[in-house]
């Protein structure tokens, strides 16, 4: 099978596709022929050997897929070949084939197109844990998402509105901010200006944004943090700015706020029940409409680094997909 294979870290531009023996299940796993593949931001820097955690050499990046079941091990029951899956691995999902076992797969709504299934996972599953389990949004409060444009930041936005907030979108861009506003965003602020906290306290009506979902990191977190709203709670996903900012600890104390992290990887391990609790309710938004997975752009399988081109110089908007069965 054909497969991106990284044999040693560097940029993308050195990295190739390999044809490799194809990955037979053992006890426990199915294997999914994958029709569509998504990448993040984390998959650039794993790439690279910059990410916190190295994933060991030689590896196929990218860890969310859609695709069939093609085979299933003769100890799994519930799963048959045929059935179209989505899920999401540590990694492996960039190749014509995967195994995994089958807590990382979900059945495909019905509708869905394989390029929006592979967007949808990591992103809707990160966004409805961080403001809904942890950040415990509620309807009415008022909501900044930073990063608005990209694959995350849009879907904080969509969760963020069918959980009944106001949504301030920040973003670099005209074009992302306006992409964001597609979205539902209420109101929109370009937070690349030196006075983007007073057009964010405008937006606010004074009060400051109550949750703030955080894909971003560096100064911009900080100056966020800045203006929450009394009792406001700072939902740290992810630092798409590459570097990761230092909070003096009395702005927590001046503001009543919280700073609270998530990591999307760790919820199935150490809060499977939430997981489940999000899933279930992700789903029956997919299936009665309320919910549409965004996807930005979609590559073809031997231009797989254009998608992490445009990705990692900014340039883009929603979660950027490789299409490849």
């Amino acid at each position: 099978m054909k497969a991106v294979v990284v044999e040693q870290y560097a940029p993308i531009d050195q990295i190739g596709l390999k044809e490799i023996a194809s990955p037979e299940p053992g006890p426990g796993e199915i294997r999914v022929r994958v029709h569509a593949a998504s990448i993040g931001f984390v998959d650039g820097l794993k790439v690279e050997g910059r990410y916190q955690t190295k994933d060991p050499l030689p590896f196929t990046p990218g860890a969310e897929f859609a695709g069939v079941v093609d085979a299933v091990a003769s100890d799994v029951t519930g799963i048959a070949p045929g059935m179209r899956m989505m899920g999401a691995a540590r990694s492996g999902a960039l190749a014509e084939q995967i195994v995994v076992p089958p807590a990382a797969v979900e059945i495909m709504p019905d509708g869905l197109t394989m390029e929006a299934a592979a967007a949808f996972r990591t992103n809707y599953l990160t966004a409805l844990y961080a403001l809904g389990e942890r950040g415990r949004l509620r309807s009415g409060e008022q909501l900044l998402v930073l990063g608005a444009a990209g694959g995350t930041g849009v879907a904080a936005i969509q969760i963020g509105k069918l959980l009944g907030a106001r949504v301030i979108a920040a973003a670099s861009t005209e074009e992302k901010r306006s992409f964001a506003a597609s979205f539902g965003a209420d109101a929109v602020v370009d937070y690349t200006r030196p006075d983007w906290r007073d057009a964010l306290k405008d937006a606010t009506g004074g009060d400051g944004p109550d949750v703030i979902f955080d894909p971003v990191g560096g100064e911009v977190s900080l100056q966020a943090f800045r203006s929450i709203a009394w009792n406001g709670r700072h939902v740290v996903v992810g630092f798409a700015a590459g570097s990761i900012p230092a909070l003096p600890f009395n702005l927590p104390l001046l503001k009543g706020g919280l700073l609270i992290g998530v990591d999307a990887a760790q919820i199935a391990r150490r809060e499977p029940e939430a997981q489940t609790r999000v899933m279930t309710q992700l789903s029956a938004w997919l299936n009665d409409g309320r919910l549409t997975p965004v996807v930005g752009k979609v590559f073809a399988f031997e231009d797989f680094r254009d998608a992490f081109t445009t990705m990692q110089t900014r340039a883009a908007l929603g979660k950027m997909v490789v299409r490849i069965g």
